[in-house]
């Protein structure tokens, strides 16, 4: 029996034998037991004596969260004190509940923290000493619990110091792709959570469980269903059906959010237009808008792709995006609900450069847009590729409220079967500097309104759960979700601060442990890029399923091909998007433009994304540009094997059932990774007409095979609409 399938059958019997055996379903989690007796000590006495300033229904959230905690890590259940205060150790409250036991500089600095924030610390009150987590409102002590039981967790806490944080954006959310049928959109993880067939009258126990999992690193927000929208779920049933889901997610601080189908007034509504002037057309919504708040009266507000990939819009009907967007602002505004309206538009009838279509559209609507109204730029201006260039929309719009969306599922990434953690490139998307409205401007700065100026400010991201037992499919898909609520509460945290974090409450606090796994994932997108689409390469996967490389797909829609975006020939490979060609580059702040516009000066992991060049171009290396492409595929491949050689040396210390189901998965991507090199690099040499750099493992395989497989049952592909 080989090694994988032994240690699979060996994984199999501890689950059977096991209930505790560890299989990713409690995430991060997972408050496993205190081995530090004095650490346990200490937290034994905080637990020992909980004093809640009032009542609330996030406080019993609280103390069902305080009653896991202390099971897992102390094996006991806390102690909650109601009316000696003097028995207490662990004081949780608002600032105003506990402004008497407070000094006017800490109330002044909680209330600068704002409706989400907290400060916890060291209190002394009639001269005993408690420990107190703080917050203007409930959902504040909520988030402040969570951060200190996380500090336990990772044996950072410490009870004579304070700690205050807040988010830096106001709205913090998942979107799920999610379809009625129970089929997920670039799922790789499971059908959907989201049982509608049985709700409202079953409540699947897992939704608390997503609920905490969000609550504790700060996602408010879920928009529920596919922004390829089913306009169904704004039916009353729908609605009743929704209205359950939010009552639940309530007291952890997140709001329901749904997609609104543009044609939803011809489709449920038996009108003959959609026209977003037409009288009728505004009374439908409103009405509609005003039914859905007599069942859910904090929900979030609508999510909207319009005029896209064959979606309903405005255009046709002659209007622009923003009288289609604040047509429904207006029917939102009275309840104080949101607009958030995706700015992923092009269309092949277009003879334009796709990046340039969605700037294109919307800077000129600049400051025409309602207050309640945020277009969602995704973080590239073509579709969540591996890496792609800050969206020019982020630099170019200066009187809108504009937010991130970013993809946590890895449609372009692997998928489930690869281990690469985004937060790096997510790191370097938020760090660009847009150089608008100042020299200094970042697109975090952007974002969160710091450079913008913007008070209505977001981050989504498009969800990888599903209803596998861990949630995300691969283990590592876990560190995705975690580091997107990380960025969400803070864009300015680094990509290594997130990854400890992850990994010491998924895997303890071994240093072995945490140095090689850090490495693993730090590197782990790096690689992905090299052995995908290295050098500014683009849009080169499969078709439809988007798995596996296909550059050499064409016919139908040129803008859904690879070869109008690598455009290689035997003159060279790249896409002209400076002056000579497309012009992309003038939608950037001269800065950029100027210092891009020269391939000898570009970042060289974007030199073919502006860049059109001859295979023989001398790149900083001194090697040509023909080589440097095999080299990175080549380097690719070595560090996806050294991920696997990495991960093989904690067999030891990491429990059997998560070990054999990275290491499984991480063998799938070697294989992989050699694929896509393989397939690149024959491909590509038909046109280059030169040797492999002798460096390099030479492709193996005949390319004619890899351009005949076929995946017509991978998981996530989009639904015939």
């Amino acid at each position: 029996m080989n090694k994988p399938i032994l240690l699979f059958c060996l994984f199999w019997a501890m689950t059977i034998f096991n209930s505790s055996a560890k299989d990713g379903y409690k995430l991060w989690l997972d408050y496993s037991p205190i081995k530090d007796a004095s650490k346990a000590s200490e937290l034994n006495n905080l637990l020992n004596g909980v004093y809640f300033f009032g009542e609330n229904p996030t406080y019993e959230v609280i103390r069902n969260e305080l009653k896991q905690a202390g099971d897992g890590m102390l094996n006991m259940q806390p102690t909650f004190v109601s009316e000696r205060l003097e028995a207490a150790n662990l004081l949780l409250g608002s600032r105003e509940q506990m402004s008497q036991l407070l000094g006017l500089d800490t109330q002044t600095e909680i209330l600068k923290l704002g409706e989400d924030g907290y400060w916890r610390g060291p209190l002394e009150f009639e001269g005993k000493h408690y420990y107190a987590i703080i917050g203007n409102r409930p959902v504040g002590i909520l988030y402040g619990v969570y951060d200190w039981l996380k500090s336990i967790q990772s044996n950072t806490f410490n009870k004579g110091t304070q700690h205050s944080d807040s988010p830096k954006i106001k709205i913090r959310m998942l979107n799920h792709w999610d379809n009625l049928d129970r089929t997920v959109e670039r799922g790789y993880a499971g059908f959907s959570i989201w049982d509608w067939h049985k709700l409202p009258g079953y409540i699947d126990p897992r939704y608390i469980e997503y609920a905490r999992a969000n609550a504790s690193i700060g996602i408010n927000a879920v928009s529920l269903t596919n922004v390829n929208a089913n306009a169904r779920i704004l039916t009353t049933d729908f609605m009743k059906k929704a209205k359950v889901l939010a009552d639940l997610f309530r007291p952890y601080g997140i709001k329901v959010y749904l997609t609104a189908r543009f044609s939803a007034p011809m489709e449920i509504g038996g009108l003959e237009t959609a026209d977003p002037l037409d009288p009728e057309v505004i009374a439908f919504w409103k009405k509609k808008t005003d039914e859905m708040y007599s069942f859910i009266p904090d929900f979030g507000g609508y999510l909207v792709k319009a005029n896209s990939e064959g979606q309903p819009g405005p255009h046709e009907y002659g209007r622009n995006h923003a009288e289609g967007a604040n047509m429904l602002a207006d029917a939102l505004a009275p309840h104080r609900g949101i607009l958030i309206w995706r700015a992923f538009v092009y269309s092949h009838e277009i003879d334009e450069d796709r990046h340039k279509q969605a700037n294109s559209e919307f800077e000129p609507l600049d400051g025409k847009f309602r207050e309640n109204v945020i277009i969602q730029v995704k973080n590239g201006a073509i579709d969540f590729q591996p890496r792609e260039p800050f969206h020019p929309l982020f630099g170019a719009v200066k009187e809108t409220n504009l937010g991130m969306e970013f993809q946590i599922t890895q449609e372009y990434l692997g998928q489930a079967t690869q281990l690469v953690f985004l937060a790096p490139m997510w790191e370097e998307v938020l760090r660009s500097r847009t150089f608008r409205p100042t020299p200094n401007s970042t697109v975090a700065g952007i974002i969160d309104g710091s450079d913008s100026k913007q008070n209505l400010t977001l981050m989504a991201g498009v969800s990888n759960i599903g209803t596998d037992r861990n949630w995300t499919g691969h283990l590592f898909g876990q560190a995705n979700w975690f580091a997107f609520g990380r960025q969400a509460w803070n864009p300015y945290l680094s990509s290594k601060e997130i990854a400890e974090e992850w990994i010491k409450l998924t895997f303890g606090q071994n240093q072995e442990i945490l140095s090689t796994i850090e490495e693993i994932m730090l590197e782990s997108h790096e690689a992905a890029v090299n052995y995908m689409t290295p050098l500014g390469l683009h849009h080169i996967m499969g078709r439809s399923h988007h798995y596996g490389p296909g550059p050499w797909v064409e016919g139908g829609r040129a803008d859904w091909t690879s070869l109008y975006y690598h455009k290689a020939d035997e003159e060279g490979i790249g896409f002209d998007r400076t002056s000579t060609g497309s012009s992309a580059l003038s939608q950037y702040a001269s800065q950029i433009a100027a210092r891009w516009s020269d391939p000898n000066q570009i970042p060289e992991k974007l030199l073919l994304w502006f860049h059109h060049l001859p295979w023989d171009f001398k790149l900083r290396s001194g090697r040509s540009l023909w080589d440097e492409i095999a080299l990175h595929y080549d380097k690719g491949v070595k560090t996806a094997r050294k991920m696997k050689s990495d991960w093989e040396s904690l067999e030891s210390q990491i429990d059997p059932e998560r070990f054999v189901h990275v290491d499984q998965l991480l063998a799938i991507q070697v294989q992989e990774a050699e694929w896509w090199r393989n397939a690149c690099l024959l491909y590509f040499q038909t046109f280059s007409k030169r040797p492999f750099p002798q460096e390099i493992e030479q492709p193996e395989g005949d390319l004619d095979y890899y351009k005949s497989l076929s995946f017509p049952t991978a998981p996530g592909i989009r639904p015939q609409w």
